[in-house]
């Protein structure tokens, strides 16, 4: 391959923070002594596109996905949330929002309403979503809601559907809620997280199977070594960071559990 790419799709909530985590790989990859190439991949265009390209050198990848093996990729690093919830650890969970007016109480408030989840490969917007909501079934109850509006696709249109009122209650990645109350509150003053579910392994840079192998290890020695850099401050902020994390397949083994739990259940899809 003569050339490789990077990308923050993910996280990228707005446009200047997109250009942040741009600014911070350029400084992560040049520490590397790498060269890697910026591709835009803006949505709604789907990341399964994205992550299944053979010139993947740096770019974020959900961690259920990468257990599924949805893609021929590998693990390289992912970031710690500056985040009480996150302790310290790249770690994420899921945020269940609801309109702030709602007047909703508790998780079980809400059953017999509408909710929604984004696409079927999705930690953050199904897979966890679906566990929290299993302990609650009961063979009388199997279904909880009255509608559940699947496919979605982003969080951002969980946000809009909560807001709008076309659903009652939908998962939220916890980091990418925090990125977006931080750099568009209009769009968050209207919502209020009902509960959380249990953290998970955040997503991760990722890079193509196809990637040399000291290419991935310069990139994880850089990552690793990010936060003690000079520059790393700034993004810090910009960023709401702590670090990064070495990881490999094996982090993400719990997001297999969590499904062979819910289908063992018969709960294939959140209802």
């Amino acid at each position: 391959m003569s050339e490789w790419i990077m990308n923050a799709r993910m996280y990228a909530v707005a446009p200047e923070v997109e250009d942040a985590w741009k600014r911070l790989l350029e400084r992560v990859t040049a520490d590397a002594g790498i060269e890697l190439k910026y591709a835009p991949h803006a949505a709604p265009k789907p990341l399964e596109e994205l992550w299944r390209r053979p010139d993947l050198g740096c770019v974020f990848m959900c961690g259920y996905p990468i257990a599924l093996k949805l893609a021929p990729v590998v693990p390289i690093a992912a970031p710690i949330p500056r985040a009480d919830w996150a302790d310290g650890r790249a770690f994420y969970r899921s945020d269940l929002i609801v309109r702030a007016d709602a007047p909703y109480a508790t998780l079980e408030d809400t059953f017999g309403g509408r909710a929604g989840w984004t696409v079927a490969h999705s930690h953050s917007g199904f897979n966890a979503f679906r566990h929290h909501l299993l302990s609650f079934r009961t063979s009388e109850r199997p279904k909880l809601y009255r509608e559940m509006v699947g496919d979605l696709v982003t969080a951002r249109a969980i946000l809009d559907g909560v807001r709008d009122g076309r659903i009652d209650i939908g998962p939220l990645d916890a980091y990418w809620h925090m990125l977006i109350r931080e750099r568009r509150p209009e769009l968050t003053e209207g919502v209020r997280i009902l509960t959380s579910t249990e953290v998970a392994a955040m997503p991760a840079f990722v890079a193509s199977a196809l990637a040399p192998p000291q290419m991935v290890a310069g990139l994880k020695a850089a990552f690793a070594d990010a936060s003690s850099r000079p520059w790393f401050a700034e993004f810090a902020d910009e960023l709401l960071l702590d670090g990064f994390a070495a990881v490999d397949e094996a982090n993400f083994a719990a997001t297999l559990a969590w499904d062979r739990e819910a289908r063992v259940a018969g709960y294939d899809l959140p209802a």
